[in-house]
């Protein structure tokens, strides 16, 4: 699709009539998916990178492929490699559930400006991965090493640029050739999780409620019960094609995925001692990151066994 465009930070796919898939490379600026949907006379991107680098690549296919200017812009939830591109897209509508405005508004301003201040640290530890690239040449630390690097580069120019509508429930955006729905069912990754859903396509954008063939990341503030009951209720709509927040686009097969791993997990961590080390389990073996498995055990561990 589309050959002519080349992104480093992102693949861009086609997986509908008018809609598209950002798949963010590994060591890129993106570091998690975003895309954008053609509404006939309007254009929706959802989700803007990590970077400003990436966003303005984004920006750039969204509008020369539907040959209009970007709508609206959805931030999914509020943490950062889905929001800190959001400077590319200030003079455009930019919405977000009223939980995920508070959160951005309230956390980001003051991690902007201690990764601003302290450039110096983050080049002294990329310093020290490439020391130790030199040692081990894993490519993982080489992508290491990109990814900081587009960071890097990105907080000179980094603004914050906050959601300037807001929704509680659902929204419905109207185009000429189809519609789509914004829409929340609370927080389950993050403290809040919105999806955008094309009924007519069948195509659901699912933010890190969705990861493909990696493993989530369970953070202080997820509930892994509210988050297995948001994948129940959205495997119950009609989807082909499903937008993970990290690895590739998936179908409705890869939600039940994530509702078994989710499942899976909670068991261990209830039956397993304190430090126990857990092998991961034979499904999950070829995931990738597979480092993020015995920080999600902790993490569930801690909550069952405060």
């Amino acid at each position: 699709m589309n050959d002519a465009f080349c992104s480093n930070h992102f693949q861009l796919e086609q997986i509908g009539k008018g809609i598209y898939a950002a798949i963010a490379k590994e060591g890129g600026g993106a570091v998690a998916n975003a895309g954008f949907v053609d509404l006939g006379d309007k254009v929706i991107v959802f989700d803007t990178f990590n970077t400003q680098q990436a966003s303005d690549d984004l920006k750039l296919i969204a509008e020369k492929t539907t040959n209009r200017t970007v709508t609206w812009v959805v931030n999914s939830h509020w943490h950062g490699d889905h929001i800190r591109g959001n400077q590319t897209f200030k003079d455009t509508t930019i919405i977000s559930s009223q939980m995920t405005y508070s959160k951005i508004r309230d956390i980001h301003p003051s991690r902007f400006s201690k990764q601003k201040n302290d450039i110096q640290g983050l080049n002294d530890y990329i310093q020290s991965l490439k020391d130790q690239l030199n040692q081990t040449n894993d490519t993982k630390i080489q992508y290491q090493i990109n990814s900081l690097s587009e960071l890097k580069e990105s907080l000179p120019t980094l603004e914050l640029v906050l959601p300037n509508q807001t929704f509680n429930n659902e929204v419905t955006l109207q185009g000429t050739k189809r519609i789509a729905k914004l829409f929340t069912l609370g927080g389950g990754h993050s403290f809040c999780d919105a999806m955008l859903y094309i009924p007519d396509e069948k195509v659901i954008f699912m933010g890190d409620l969705l990861f493909v063939n990696c493993h989530p990341t369970f953070f202080e503030e997820s509930d892994s019960v509210k988050w297995s009951n948001i994948l129940i209720k959205v495997g119950q709509l009609e989807i082909d094609m499903a937008v993970p927040g990290h690895g590739p686009t998936g179908t409705k097969e890869d939600i039940s995925k994530i509702i078994n791993y989710i499942s899976e997990l909670i068991t261990i961590a209830e039956e397993s001692k304190q430090n126990e080390e857990i092998a991961i389990p034979e499904i999950f073996k070829d995931w990738s990151s597979p480092e993020i498995y015995q920080q999600n055990i902790k993490r569930l561990r801690e909550l069952t066994n405060p």
